[in-house]
């Protein structure tokens, strides 16, 4: 079958960069060197990458403080129904990602599978976006973390302003970054396991105490979803679920990484899925389904131990304050480890400088990444202090909810990946992950990031006029096209590295080609046939010979394709 003049354009600058990977891979072989460009392998299991999900997704926080939010502003009781909405979308878009995570293993996650699917230059727009987003959303949390620690001291006595906290849970975030990374997973499990068994409780307190007098199943009514309150509700909701995909992020430090993170962004998703629609429902059953929206304007983040606190005891309700605050801690820990690892990632490609991409030779960590996202939140952290802003508003609210929106945008330019990739590489998967999935839902996703950018100046609070209701949609536009610039820099300055660009750990590319011609050349074609079987050379005799006067013999057909 004849194929496309800029598809082979695409095919030759692909076998050129894997012919260049090979090459730098055969210069680099010698004696290790003392700082590693590995992270620690064969750490993480399922539990503890399950615990990293589920700790960016902060449950805890998202139903203390996001459900009684959404409740009150919008006022539509279908939010249980929402949130099983939301997570059935999400699953959609987990089945092709974790899928491509078979095939592509690199802590890189976003940046590496858009480099891989939609090219290099658009692969290093998704790491600015990625570093971006992910470190708001860390910065953010801090803010968070220091106003309800703040008020948790002072409920026993304590003074200590909210950035004497942050500057604390910040301490040890930058510490912990710096150790091996299953001693913070066990930290992780500790606390959402507490954390968990809590919110389980509470739940089952509710339910136990309906406010009319009889459990009620109206929240689950599915004609709800037919009201115009919908959409704005799964934008607001979704953000109860940023977190769960950095599960990949680990994929080079888990143990059996293919099935590992498989296995664990499922069990992430779902954990935070059901939790919260399950929480949701437990206070529209404990408020009553007619009054939850106004108690949850009243009550706002005090809603959840206003309906336990008459049945539970004391004991209980601080308890509840406590883990909120080590759920809003595990959450910045989470990450952490994710913003420092995209850093890595680069780094090690030579996208950021090479020290980037260097980890300690004792507990495998990303030293300077890991540095770096310590140093860039204390920044934030003493700039908003020393400005006077309002923690939970301005830093907190703000930096979170515009974060947010770069992580979709980041699961919407990754359903797109996902779908050119085993268009370029079929037979890799079967047609429900390869094709069926991705394109529902990034059709859905394109839906929702309609609405979330619309929509992100009322989710913010801001007013009609106000600059920054397209500001940050913008600046992330801004971004992109700067990665891209770069890359296509680094394609002319630094073609070695440019060949590196998304493709991991062991520096090759996906599909083993042939000795390439140049990528400006379109003299030769190949068929491609499925991963590791020979594939044979389909050009007439004089071309095989003008072939082998340029690059050498040809390969022996049993060597064609097979994985170095």
């Amino acid at each position: 079958m004849s194929r496309g003049r800029h598809q082979r354009r695409r095919d030759n600058v692909d076998r050129w960069a894997g012919t260049m990977l090979t090459e730098l891979h055969a210069r680099s072989a010698g004696p290790t060197d003392i700082v590693s460009q590995t992270l620690a392998s064969n750490r993480l299991g399922v539990p503890s990458v399950v615990f990293f999900g589920v700790a960016g997704a902060a449950p805890l926080t998202v139903i203390i403080g996001a459900i009684s939010t959404i409740y009150a502003v919008v006022g539509n009781t279908a939010l249980p129904l929402v949130y099983l909405v939301v997570a059935a979308i999400l699953s959609l878009f987990t089945v092709g990602f974790v899928a491509m995570s078979r095939h592509i293993v690199n802590s890189g996650a976003f940046y590496s599978y858009i480099s891989h699917g939609l090219g290099r230059e658009l692969g290093i727009s998704a790491a600015l976006v990625a570093l971006a987003a992910y470190s708001m959303m860390q910065a953010g949390l801090f803010g968070l973390f220091g106003v309800v620690a703040s008020s948790v001291l002072g409920a026993v006595g304590l003074n200590a302003s909210w950035v004497a906290c942050a500057l604390v849970a910040w301490a040890v975030v930058a510490v912990l970054g710096m150790l091996w990374v299953d001693l913070s997973g066990r930290v992780l499990g500790v606390l959402l396991i507490a954390e968990i068994a809590v919110v389980l409780i509470y739940d089952l307190v509710m339910v136990a105490n309906p406010a009319d007098g009889g459990v009620s199943f109206a929240t689950f009514n599915p004609s709800q979803l037919m009201t115009p309150e919908v959409v704005a509700m799964m934008v607001l909701a979704i953000g109860g679920f940023t977190g769960f995909e950095a599960t990949v992020v680990l994929s080079e430090e888990a143990k059996d990484p293919k099935r590992t993170i498989t296995r664990a962004t499922h069990i992430a998703l779902l954990i935070t899925g059901l939790m919260c629609a399950l929480s949701a429902w437990a206070m529209s059953v404990g408020a009553g389904t007619d009054r939850i929206a106004a108690e949850a304007k009243e009550q706002t983040t005090n809603l959840v131990f206003s309906l336990v606190g008459p049945h539970v005891p004391d004991i209980m309700i601080t308890l509840g304050y406590v883990l909120f605050m080590t759920s809003i801690f595990a959450a910045l820990l989470a990450f952490h480890a994710a913003v420092s690892r995209y850093q890595f990632a680069l780094g090690r490609e030579r996208i950021l400088p090479s020290r980037w991409g260097y980890t300690h030779p004792r507990t495998g960590a990303p030293v300077v990444g890991s540095i770096t996202q310590s140093v860039l939140s204390l920044g934030v952290i003493i700039g908003y202090w020393l400005a006077g802003a309002d923690p939970l508003v301005q830093l907190f609210g703000y930096l979170t909810s515009v974060g947010g929106l770069g992580v979709l945008i980041l699961m919407w330019g990754t359903s797109a990946a996902v779908i050119a990739f085993f268009l370029r590489h079929p037979h890799r998967e079967n047609a429900w992950r390869s094709k069926i999935s991705p394109i529902i839902s990034f059709f859905l996703l394109s839906v929702i990031l309609f609405a979330t950018v619309v929509g992100l100046g009322d989710i913010l609070g801001l007013a009609d006029d106000s600059i920054f209701n397209w500001a940050f949609s913008a600046g992330y536009g801004v971004l992109a096209v700067l990665g891209a610039l770069w890359a296509v820099a680094v394609r002319y300055s630094r073609p070695e590295a440019y060949a590196s660009i998304g493709r991991g750990v062991d520096n090759r590319p996906v599909v083993d080609f042939f000795e390439p011609p140049p990528p400006h050349s379109h003299s030769v074609a190949f068929q491609h046939h499925p991963p590791f079987e020979p594939a044979p050379y389909e050009q007439a005799p004089y071309e095989q010979a003008a072939y082998e006067q340029q690059f050498g013999p040809f390969p022996p057909f049993d060597q064609v394709g097979k994985p170095q």
